[in-house]
């Protein structure tokens, strides 16, 4: 199919809305080494790679080499072409790897948009090495209140109701032979202020935000504008889960 401009569009809003600066993801590169020892020579599937801001991320980081899969043509153009990433075009539920090729998996953000879960930890289970993990970021039901969006959104929070939950996760992936080995909150600095956290929002690039009313959304920006001016100085500080899973 046809990459459109509305297409374009759409992947360059999501990479302005969406990617967290590098030094934001702090937490998460101690949250990531803390469960995987990944070094040079060490690989990653980035499953759902978007725009490709972990990607980089795990090359920069840890000298990773990293296989980028986007189903996106879009959001492929976007993500970086270096020595340490591979571009492919796939999903999670058929990932165009070589079996045993990797010593981590990575969904940031993509569970809940993961057709059949059950599918894609057969996947997964096919292109890991032997007790690699699967390392998902991502927010789940009923463990969502500190998420940014959330706070200032509560609508949100029903929308998040409607992904899998961590027990329904971990059911999926035990099909396929992975079992649930950690679960962290961690915190990310979305932005450096809450002004230009609201500044950066783009409804429809959001899954958490594009199925709210538009009164849900328009009274949101508005906690949101007044909670900036309030405190100027107050980075926008959220939080999403890592479960493990090995």
């Amino acid at each position: 199919m046809e990459t459109t401009a509305a297409d374009r569009q759409f992947a360059e809003d999501y990479r302005h809305a969406r990617e967290i600066p590098r030094d934001g993801l702090t937490a998460w590169r101690a949250a990531v080494a803390a469960e995987i020892d990944l070094r040079p020579g060490s690989t990653v599937v980035d499953v759902g790679a978007g725009t490709g801001a972990f990607a980089s991320a795990f090359a920069d980081w840890f000298g990773a080499r990293v296989f980028a899969v986007e189903p996106s043509d879009a959001m492929r153009a976007l993500i970086p072409r270096t020595d340490d990433i591979s571009v492919h075009d796939g999903r999670a539920e058929a990932l165009p790897l070589p079996d045993d090729c990797a010593d981590a998996a990575w969904l940031g953000s993509v569970v809940h948009h993961i057709g059949d879960l059950e599918a894609a930890a057969a996947e997964l289970r096919r292109v890991l090495r032997p007790g690699a993990p699967v390392l998902v970021r991502n927010s789940f039901p009923g463990r969502c209140a500190r998420d940014l969006r959330v706070r200032f959104f509560p609508g949100a929070e029903r929308i998040v109701d409607g992904y899998p939950t961590v027990e329904e996760t971990c059911a999926a992936f035990a099909t396929a032979g992975f079992s649930r080995v950690a679960l962290h909150a961690v915190p990310q600095e979305s932005a450096p202020s809450l002004a230009d956290f609201a500044d950066r929002i783009r409804r429809d690039t959001d899954a958490k935000l594009r199925g709210l009313t538009d009164a849900e959304f328009e009274r949101g920006m508005l906690r949101l504008r007044s909670a900036a001016a309030g405190e100027p100085g107050r980075p926008a500080v959220s939080w999403m889960d890592l479960l493990v899973l090995s």
